[in-house]
């Protein structure tokens, strides 16, 4: 484990330690779902490598592990996979992929952190993995910190030496890197934090087990758990045509939601070459996710209150 700055610094300096070493270079092609959050494309494209976008699943949100094989080329050095609101997007298809075609598993864990594949904690499943503690998150520090997991020592003594000036010796640089150390307060709040990780993740599956069982409105439409180990709620998504209309009367109501996201990575300006490009199941899900509140520290009786709001609205 190599501490850093953040989430974002995590996974570029995965794919520039892989940069560095000669497994990757500029124009190559990471496999990416079309629908994350910004950073994991804009590690991709920070290293002079080009974001491959893959539609994912509309019931779960993860990329579509069907869709994978038909997006590889002879250009294609890895996949970039993102446990998305807190739920694995590993599956055996993809692992198969990647022994198929000599690639590289990086896992995006920013959001997913004690989760579980059979067993085995995401962060752990791939080559490398990137994590970020942002304070909101279901593992966060009081400000910004983020995280490399990996196995491969070579790949660790890299991102080590780029979190920090490029230097592998003090005052010796090999590489032009960056300060992007993690902080020892940030350590410690996370330390502690780590004790309570697994209570926080139950009492989030209480909630968002309460909310699947009572939700009862046929204009909402609620996440598909396949297995509940392999999901920690880092947020409670669902969709609604009206989204907007709900979300307007759910905050008339008191209740605050989120959008994740309003607009996809290949719509936004900083990636204009691609707004014409067309990913409607993405698109879909950006029109009509909302987060609804789902956090260890909410109450019975405010679950309780936005279940009956829900099921009220018509």
């Amino acid at each position: 484990t190599i501490g850093c700055a953040n989430g974002l610094d995590a996974l570029i300096w995965i794919l520039r330690a892989y940069v560095e070493r000669g497994v990757m270079k500029p124009g190559d092609e990471v496999i990416v779902p079309a629908n994350t959050y910004i950073a994991s494309i804009l590690a991709i494209t920070e290293n002079g490598l080009k974001p491959v976008l893959v539609e994912p699943k509309l019931e779960t949100y993860q990329i579509d592990d069907e869709r994978i094989e038909a997006a590889i080329t002879e250009r294609t050095r890895g996949i970039l996979i993102v446990h998305l609101y807190g739920q694995c997007a590993y599956t055996e298809k993809i692992g198969e992929l990647c022994k198929k075609y000599n690639l590289k598993l990086i896992e995006d864990n920013a959001q997913a952190h004690g989760c579980l594949f059979h067993g085995q904690k995401t962060g752990s499943i791939g080559d490398a993995a990137g994590h970020s503690f942002y304070p909101g998150k279901n593992l966060g520090a009081l400000g910004d910190a983020g995280a490399v997991t990996t196995n491969d020592s070579e790949l660790a003594e890299t991102v080590r030496a780029l979190a920090n000036y490029g230097s592998t010796q003090k005052y010796v640089f090999k590489y032009t890197g960056r300060n992007s150390r993690l902080d020892e307060i940030q350590a410690a709040v996370l330390n502690v934090k780590l004790k309570y990780l697994d209570q926080d993740i139950a009492l989030r599956r209480k909630v968002a087990g309460y909310y699947i069982q009572h939700i009862k409105n046929s204009r909402i439409v609620l996440p598909v758990i396949k297995n509940w180990q392999s999901h920690v709620f880092h947020l409670f998504p669902v969709r609604c045509k009206e989204r907007e209309e709900l979300q307007k009367y759910l905050n008339d109501q008191k209740i605050q939601t989120i959008i994740h996201y309003p607009i996809p990575p290949h719509k936004q300006a900083c990636y204009k070459a691609w707004n014409e490009q067309c990913f409607p199941v993405t698109e879909q899900i950006h029109q009509e996710e909302l987060s609804l509140p789902i956090s260890p520290v909410m109450m019975e009786e405010e679950v309780k209150t936005v279940v009956e709001v829900l099921n009220q609205w018509k």
